[in-house]
């Protein structure tokens, strides 16, 4: 046999850790090649079956220490949870198959404290020790904080809630959490309905329309259909309306009855009071990584034509080698490394995730604020502007009184937003990230442009503001001073698109480096256009003559 220190004779050969190398060929033959026939110089046929029997024996040797070492470390479920999968595997075998593809399912919170710094998946610090040596299951995060949760019900001998929420997620991942809290996305439901400008627009939307006496005749929208629009996004409201008993193939159980639900918005208002839901982005029950770093998951939400930032995502150089090259991308691996794991920006890459180089130099930190490398913000409100500095943009008024961080006339409301030191501040961070890839002259150029585009967008939406402020001086339209609705008439709506579709396209375009979907698909084109058709519909109504100055 060739075994160590032996040769066959005439056989020139010298041992060398897990393989032997032929010292005339220079070929290393490794034990783990396995049933494979070498033809040596002499000795043919037992060299043949003595390698093949050493290679047996060494296989059977490595998969018992392997297996061994595996079973040593497997992970444990808790007894409680052990309970809940019985049942709902065969209840509710999706979301038990994908729970045990999640990585909770797969490492304990004790194991996951092991790693630190870049590698490190875990930001709370004061996680129970009946927890740790357990894996995150169902009863881990079913049964939290029950004394907080208005959804808590009795269930088989445990108090449980359906839905988990951030304060839930922050026993492990606080930072993660409190990060969340500083960013708009959080604020998303009360930024919306708790803004009375906005709340008429989600009527103009959603609500229904009649024709009767020569008249359109518009009800306010109702629960059900805005959480089936905006909401979706935006987060509902969930609370519970009364609890229900129902019999089931395991008895009788009592149920919440929850109205705002399903939801999984990034502004929910949960039954514990938190805002927002983690598995917006992770969704349950795999909590995936690599679905958050996934352009798809945003695209959800950010796909136009108000927030078109997927669609100018796919036709971007960036788009273009996600979709050629990203089958072989690693968007699992903490830290992210950028050459290594990735060769182009997500949106993740750039709002959120951890990236580090190949030498594990850290680019930017993981952050769920996500504005905070944000130093404008060039969607959904009138005009492109300094970021606010707080979350809770409800609680801003203008001159006239609107909820507007700008006046009608597109001066910025300064009080309420980021001052230039900040704004630079978050342009360096957003920049250190492009630098990675690319040289400082590019990266300079792609910023004069994209606030050229800023400007350039705000110029118009002034021009077609003009004009519909002329509209409702000259009594064509009614508007605040009428105290009407100011998204009703027909001009009013053709200013909205100026702004919430054809604007927001042409910096979205800009940001993102995707020309081509700010010039025709949505964006300057349509931009000029609108300002046509408004004027031409004043001019309609003024009966073909529009006085030089208002009356």
């Amino acid at each position: 046999m060739l075994d160590a220190g032996f040769c066959v004779p005439d056989v020139r050969c010298r041992e060398r850790k897990w393989g032997y190398k032929d010292q005339v060929s220079g070929i290393r033959y490794p034990v783990f090649q396995g049933l494979v026939s070498f033809t040596f110089m002499r000795g043919e046929s037992m060299i043949k079956l003595d390698r093949m029997i050493e290679n047996i024996l060494f296989s059977i040797l490595i998969l018992f220490f392997v297996s061994h070492i595996a079973l040593a470390d497997d992970p444990t479920i808790s007894e409680d949870t052990e309970l809940c999968l019985e049942c709902h595997a065969t209840i509710n075998p999706g979301i038990v198959s994908d729970w045990k593809k999640s990585r909770h399912a797969l490492i304990t919170p004790a194991q996951a404290l092991k790693k630190s710094g870049i590698d490190s998946i875990l930001s709370g610090k004061k996680i129970p020790e009946a927890l740790m040596e357990n894996v995150v299951g169902c009863a881990e995060c079913h049964t939290m904080n029950p004394e907080k949760h208005a959804d808590n019900v009795e269930h088989s001998g445990y108090e449980i809630h359906p839905i988990v929420t951030p304060d839930d997620c922050a026993l492990c991942h606080q930072s993660e959490v409190n990060q969340f809290q500083n960013n708009l996305m959080s604020h998303a439901y009360g930024n919306l309905q708790n803004n009375h400008l906005y709340r008429s627009l989600v009527n103009a939307v959603n609500g229904v329309q009649s024709y009767k006496d020569n008249q359109i005749h518009q009800k306010a929208s109702d629960p059900e259909t805005d959480a089936d629009s905006c909401l979706y996004c935006h987060g509902t409201m969930i609370q519970v309306t009364s609890m229900q008993s129902r019999e089931t193939d395991h008895g009788d159980m009592t149920f919440p009855i929850l109205s705002g639900w399903p939801n999984q918005g990034v502004g929910r208002i949960n039954p514990d009071g938190t805002k927002g839901s983690c598995s917006v982005c992770h969704t349950r029950h795999q909590f995936s990584i690599a679905m958050a770093r996934d352009p798809y998951t945003c695209a959800e939400c950010h796909n136009g034509p108000d927030v078109p930032a997927y669609n100018v995502y796919k036709v971007s150089k960036h788009g273009n080698i996600h979709q050629s090259l990203g089958k072989d991308w690693d968007l699992k691996a903490v830290p992210w490394t950028l050459g290594r794991d990735f060769t182009a920006p997500t949106c993740a890459a750039c709002h959120i995730s951890l990236i580090v180089s190949t030498e594990g130099d850290v680019i930017t930190q993981r952050t769920h604020q996500m504005n905070d490398r944000l130093p404008w913000r060039i969607f959904g409100l009138i005009y492109a502007h300094a970021h606010p500095k707080s979350p809770d943009t409800a609680s801003i008024k203008n001159r006239e009184g609107l909820p507007l961080p700008t006046e009608l006339t597109g001066e910025p409301v300064n009080d309420f937003l980021i001052d230039q030191k900040e704004q630079e501040k978050r342009q360096s961070k957003l920049e250190k990230i492009c630098l990675s890839c690319h040289s400082l002259g590019w990266v300079k150029g792609h910023f004069t442009r994209f606030k050229k585009g800023i400007e350039t967008t705000n110029v118009m939406t002034r021009t077609a503001t003009d004009i519909l402020v002329r509209a409702w001086g000259l009594g064509a339209a009614k508007g605040p001073a009428q105290k009407d609705d100011i998204f009703n008439e027909f001009i009013e709506k053709k200013w909205v698109e100026q702004w919430l579709f054809y604007a927001n396209s042409t910096r979205f375009a800009s940001a993102m480096a995707g020309a081509d979907y700010g010039v025709f698909a949505n964006g300057r084109w349509y931009m000029s256009k609108n300002i046509r058709e408004m004027l031409d519909w004043l001019e309609f109504k003024s009966n073909g003559v529009l006085p030089i100055t208002d009356q």
